[in-house]
C-alpha cells in the first residue's frame, strides 16, 4: 500500500517541485528527500511565473465548459413565464422541462469517467460541447414540449460530462500550489454562467437566450486546438512522445521536466499493477472512507436545497412580494463575488473551515426564509416578511458560494485513491446530479405543501452537514495525496 500511496499525488497534476521545496518543514520529515534542489528555488520560481501561461490558457478553455454548464442551469429561471405562455405549457410540463436537464446530467455523469478515460480529457470536452450545441439549437427551433425537452436533455448530458471532466483536467495540468484555486475557477465560471443567463435573460427573448448558449461551446471547440491534452492521460495510454511534449508545453519550453516526468511514469507503472476498479470495489473497507467523504459531500451540497432555490429564484422573490428582476440580478452578482472570495481563500484557509462557515450560514438563512414564509401564511408582521425572505435567499446563496458550492468538487478531485478515481468520481458526480434532479423536481410541490416547511427541511439537512464535516471530512489543504490517504485510513 505504501508504495501506491507515494505515487498517489501524481495523478492530480500536482508535483511542482518548487512546492515541495517551499514546504518541506511543514510537511514533516518524510518528505525531506523530495526537496533535493533547494538551491534552485529562485530560478524555479522565476520560470514558473513566465511559463504558466499555457496552464492558464488551458484552464481558461476548460472553464468555458463550466460557463456553458452555468448557462444551461441558469436558463430555466428567467424564461419560465415566457416559455409557458408562448408554447402553452402546464406547470407540470414546465417542471419536466426544468428538471429533465438534471436527468440528462445524471446520464452524462455516469458516462463521463469512461469517456474521459477512453478518448481523453479533451475528447470528452468536445463530446460535451457538441451535445450542448445540438441541445441549444433544438430549444431555439422548438414548437412544442417535445423538442424543448429533447434539447434540454441534450444540454443536460453535456453539462454532466463537463461537471466531471473540467475539474479533473484542471487538476491534472495544474502545479500543486495552484490546484485548489484553479479547480475553484470551475465553480466560479459556473456561477458566472448562471448569473449572465439570469441577467441577459431579463432582456432577451427565450429563443435568443438559447442561442447565446452556443458561444461558450464555440470557444471550447476552438480553444481545444490550442492546448495540450492532459499529460497524465497521455502517459496512462502509453503515448510517451506526446506525453513529454504536452508536459513541456505546460511547464514552459525551458523548464526542466525530467523529475516530474519520471514521477508520473512511476505512478503510471504503479497504476498498471493495480486491479481495474469496478463499482462494487468502492465498498471495500480500504476505499469506503474516501467514497463516503466524496459522495457524502455531494449529498449535502444538493439536498440542502440549492437547486430548488437556484432554478426558481425569481418565483421566490415574487411570492415574497419583491421585484423578481432586481432580486435575481442581485442574487447573480452576489454569487459571483462570494465564489471569487472562496477561490482566493481555499488554499489559505483550507477546505474544512470554508465548509463549516458555509453550512452554518445555510442553516441560518433557511431559518430566516422559513420564518418569512411562516409570517406570510399566518399574516403576521407583513411588512417584515418580504425583507426576511430576500435576506434569507441572499444569505443562502452567499453562504453556499463561499464553501458548499465549490469545495465538494475540489475535495472530489483530491480524495480518491488513483485506481478508483474514474469510478468513484462518476459515482460522486452521479450523486450530485441525482440530488439536483430530486430537489428541483420536488421544490414546487414542497412549496405548495408548506412554504415554511420546505425551508425547515433544508435547514435540518444543512445542520446535519455541519456534523458530517466535523466528524468525517479531513483537511486536504497543502498535503500530498498520499498524506490525505494516510489521514483517511488512519
Amino acid at each position: 500500500m505504501g508504495d501506491m500511496n507515494i505515487k498517489q499525488d501524481v495523478e492530480k497534476g500536482e508535483d511542482s517541485t518548487q512546492e515541495e521545496i517551499r514546504k518541506p518543514l511543514m510537511q514533516g520529515q518524510k518528505n525531506l528527500p523530495d526537496a533535493g534542489g533547494s538551491g534552485s528555488e529562485d530560478q524555479t520560481d522565476q520560470s514558473s511565473k513566465e511559463h504558466l501561461w499555457m496552464v492558464y490558457l488551458s484552464t481558461f478553455v476548460a472553464v468555458c465548459g463550466s460557463f456553458e454548464f452555468g448557462s444551461c442551469a441558469g436558463y430555466s429561471s428567467p424564461t419560465q413565464t415566457a416559455i409557458r405562455e408562448d408554447l402553452d405549457l402546464s406547470l407540470g410540463e414546465y417542471s419536466v422541462f426544468g428538471s429533465i436537464l438534471t436527468f440528462g446530467a445524471m446520464i452524462g455523469a455516469i458516462t463521463s469517467g469512461p469517456i474521459a478515460d477512453f478518448i481523453g480529457r479533451k475528447g470528452a470536452m468536445r463530446v460535451s460541447s457538441a451535445f450542448c450545441a445540438a441541445g441549444w439549437l433544438a430549444i431555439y427551433f422548438a414548437e412544442g414540449a417535445l423538442a424543448l425537452d429533447i434539447g434540454r436533455l441534450a444540454t443536460g448530458y453535456g453539462m454532466g460530462v463537463f461537471s466531471y471532466v473540467v475539474p479533473v483536467f484542471i487538476a491534472e495540468i495544474a502545479p500543486k500550489n495552484l490546484r485548489g484555486a484553479l479547480t475553484t475557477l470551475n465553480q466560479l465560471m459556473i456561477c458566472t454562467g448562471v448569473s449572465v443567463a439570469f441577467i441577459i435573460g431579463t432582456v432577451l427573448t427565450w429563443r435568443v437566450l438559447a442561442l447565446t448558449g452556443l458561444v461558450p461551446c464555440a470557444v471550447v471547440l476552438f480553444g481545444l486546438f490550442l492546448i495540450p491534452e492532459s499529460p497524465r492521460w497521455l502517459a496512462k495510454t502509453g503515448r510517451e512522445k506526446e506525453f513529454e511534449a504536452a508536459l513541456q508545453r505546460l511547464r514552459g519550453k525551458d523548464a526542466d521536466i525530467s523529475l516530474e516526468a519520471a514521477e508520473i511514469q512511476d505512478y503510471i507503472e504503479t497504476l498498471q499493477q493495480l486491479p481495474k476498479a469496478k463499482i462494487l470495489d468502492l465498498f471495500q473497507r480500504r476505499y469506503l472512507p474516501s467514497v463516503i467523504i466524496g459522495v457524502g459531500l455531494m449529498f449535502f451540497q444538493q439536498f440542502g436545497g440549492i437547486n430548488g432555490i437556484c432554478f426558481y429564484v425569481s418565483n421566490i422573490f415574487e411570492s415574497a412580494g419583491f421585484s423578481s428582476s432586481v432580486g435575481t440580478i442581485t442574487y447573480a452578482i452576489l454569487q459571483v463575488i462570494v465564489t471569487a472570495m472562496g477561490a482566493a481563500l481555499i488554499d489559505r484557509a483550507g477546505r474544512k473551515p470554508l465548509l463549516l462557515v458555509s453550512a452554518s450560514g445555510l442553516v441560518l438563512s433557511c431559518v430566516l426564509a422559513g420564518l418569512s414564509f411562516y409570517f406570510k401564511s399566518h399574516e403576521l408582521a407583513l411588512k417584515a416578511a418580504p425583507a426576511l425572505a430576500v435576506t434569507g435567499i441572499l444569505l443562502y446563496i452567499g453562504s453556499f458560494s463561499v464553501g458548499m458550492g465549490a469545495v465538494p468538487w475540489v475535495v472530489m478531485s483530491e480524495i480518491f485513491p488513483i485506481n478508483i478515481k474514474g469510478v468513484a468520481g462518476s459515482l460522486a458526480t452521479l450523486m450530485n446530479w441525482f440530488g439536483a434532479w430530486a430537489i428541483s423536481y420536488t421544490f414546487n410541490y414542497l412549496m405548495s405543501w408548506s412554504s415554511y416547511g420546505t425551508f425547515i427541511i433544508y435547514g435540518v439537512i444543512n445542520a446535519l452537514a455541519i456534523v458530517f464535516v466535523v466528524k468525517v471530512v479531513p483537511e486536504t489543504k497543502g498535503r500530498t495525496l498520499e498524506q490525505i490517504q494516510a489521514t483517511i485510513n488512519a
